[in-house]
């Protein structure tokens, strides 16, 4: 492996694929000397970054997410755009390891020239969306991809990971699966930009359009996300390739009212802030549980706990102490 930045920097410039993958081989390494020098390497990318347009996609089980990023990615691509698809997939608790099967769910995007298919483990992370998710996007953009795709695998607090990360977000239901309005979190209709109904084909049609009806009723009692967008219920059928032409229209409006606003550029610059917030709070979970003093300390601690010798409260108390008296802090911490 090179160890030299730029020869990663002016590959994923000039557009290099194979440059492209290694970066985010990289990007996604847990070695803290890959780590140090993809932190150098995104910093020159991030000048050539922010122009594409990004999109999250999120789905029920069901709802043919892969067909429909497929259908989707091929008609961008069809009317110019280079597309990025980043899948994120749930990785094994047990193993770590991750099936990243999304090429073989895209036969047709993932040989087209003007497309790219990242499959990413999530690692556990963030309720399934991968850590490195944002940094990919950006080198990705950085490469020239002027759409990039991220596909949540829709569990967990996933939803609005990839909601914070992305300009529109994009949820993919089914009609005549029971009752819709109950298989969906409040959560996620709150962070979408448009509900599509897909698989709006043969006799579901009228299914389609009557489950529609019922997501337009349900947006209409939450207060929208954005005081300049109103979220949008749209059907397609990811199959017959019906409807997509309609949603990019409602991508490209949505973005044209964040844009006039000029809500698009506050949204990105607190999506940058809460990306550091977030990466603080992780490094000093990281930090706090791999301390030596807190490793030899923690499993008394629980085994007290489990036998209710002392209580949560106390014993919190107690490790924050030993890394305060260790930097010489004073004390505040107010144990029963």
């Amino acid at each position: 492996m090179q160890k030299d930045p730029s020869y990663y920097i002016q590959g994923v410039l000039d557009g290099n694929r194979l440059m492209l993958s290694r970066t985010i081989t990289l990007i996604e390494s847990s070695l803290p000397s890959h780590q140090e020098m993809a932190t150098t390497i995104i910093e020159k990318l991030l000048p050539h970054t922010g122009s594409a347009v990004r999109l999250g996609i999120t789905g029920v089980p069901g709802a043919g997410k892969s067909t429909f990023i497929e259908s989707f990615g091929t008609l961008l691509t069809d009317l110019g755009h280079q597309v990025a698809v980043l899948a994120i997939d749930p990785s094994s608790a047990r193993s770590g390891g991750s099936v990243l099967g999304d090429k073989t769910r895209m036969l047709e995007l993932s040989v087209n020239d003007n497309a790219f298919i990242r499959p990413s483990p999530s690692g556990g992370t963030l309720g399934g969306v991968a850590r490195k998710t944002r940094e990919t996007m950006l080198a990705c953009e950085a490469a020239g991809f002027d759409v990039v795709i991220i596909e949540t695998v829709g569990v967990g607090q996933s939803e609005t990971a990839v909601a914070s990360m992305v300009d529109f977000f994009l949820v993919l239901m089914i009609a005549g699966a029971g009752d819709e309005l109950q298989g969906i979190k409040k959560g996620i209709l709150e962070v979408a930009d448009t509900i599509v109904i897909n698989k709006a084909d043969g006799d579901n049609v009228t299914r389609a359009e009557r489950a529609r009806r019922e997501y337009e009723a349900a947006l209409h009692i939450l207060t929208p996300g954005s005081a300049n967008w109103s979220p949008q219920v749209l059907t397609c059928s990811a199959l017959k390739k019906s409807g997509l032409a309609e949603i990019w229209q409602t991508v490209n409006q949505h973005r044209a009212a964040l844009q006039a606003a000029g809500e698009l550029q506050s949204k990105r610059k607190k999506q940058a802030l809460d990306w550091m917030h977030f990466l603080l709070e992780e490094g000093l979970r990281t930090w706090f549980f791999t301390h030596p003093d807190i490793k030899a300390t923690l499993p008394k601690l629980i085994a007290a706990i489990e036998q209710q010798a002392i209580s949560p409260t106390s014993a919190a108390g107690q490790l924050l102490r030993i890394l305060k008296e260790k930097n010489g802090e004073p004390d505040t911490t107010h144990a029963p």
